[in-house]
């Protein structure tokens, strides 16, 4: 299992992902599941994915090589692509064309072709977006009144963004919403597990503004699971008593 968030705001764009997998309690590894391509200046795109890695890993490597376009034997990548829904698309071509050639063989086998995928950036002359890419290779957008999407276990981190997270949100909190969402499922699943991959794209600057990694030793993380530990506590004790008596 893994946990990645997405939150497009005004200001820009936050990515969060975990880097854990699990294939059984004996089987716990650490993989990076964010991809980042960038042409500052004309292009910023990045991929949180989630579900199965060997799936994950043979998308982005065809989305490297490049697909086929048109009849010359050309192939076109992300750093090919005019906008961000033809990016979207060149992925869901990519999901398809690995279930063209592997999903039978992973099904015979037992396991599942399930994956998931957010797809963030922006690039020259177009609109900065956020996509959620579904096993199918179909996608939907982020908006202003839905502007955050999670792939993976997803029900922990989910409250404090519903409660809190709005289009208006500026980026440096957004990221800060990130990591509260993310510390909540990682204290709730064993399967989902540091270090973490933050990508931050201020809107318009067309280049990554952030990019960090952070361990179970980042000051900063351990500062805010501390303060958000006991300000969930101070609130829960400034509580009113039941009123039943």
């Amino acid at each position: 299992m893994t946990y990645c968030v997405g939150l497009a705001v005004d200001d820009g764009l936050v990515m969060l992902s975990d880097s854990r997998t699990n294939a059984g309690m004996d089987h716990i590894s650490t993989f990076r599941k964010m991809t980042v391509w960038e042409r500052p200046g004309e292009r910023v795109l990045t991929i949180a994915t989630s579900g199965n890695l060997a799936i994950t890993q043979a998308v982005i490597s065809r989305l490297n090589d490049g697909l086929p376009h048109g009849e010359g034997g050309e192939h076109v990548t992300l750093m090919d692509v005019r906008t961000l829904r033809e990016a979207a698309q060149l992925v869901g071509r990519a999901l398809r064309d690995v279930y063209a050639l592997d999903g039978e063989a992973i099904q015979e086998h037992g396991a599942e072709f399930s994956v998931a995928m957010l797809l963030g950036g922006q690039i020259k002359g177009d609109e900065m977006g956020l996509f959620h890419v579904y096993t199918a290779g179909n996608f939907i957008e982020a908006t202003a009144e839905t502007p955050f999407f999670q792939i993976g276990e997803t029900k922990y981190g989910k409250p404090i963004l519903d409660r809190v997270m709005t289009y208006k949100t500026s980026l440096e909190d957004a990221a800060k919403l990130a990591l509260i969402s993310m510390d909540s499922t990682v204290r709730s699943n064993i399967s989902v597990g540091l270090p973490l991959d933050m990508v931050m794209i201020r809107r318009d600057e067309l280049k990554v503004s952030r990019q960090v990694q952070i361990d179970e030793r980042d000051p900063y993380f351990r500062d805010i699971q501390k303060r958000w530990s006991r300000a969930l506590n101070a609130a829960f004790e400034r509580l009113p008593e039941l009123p039943w008596g």
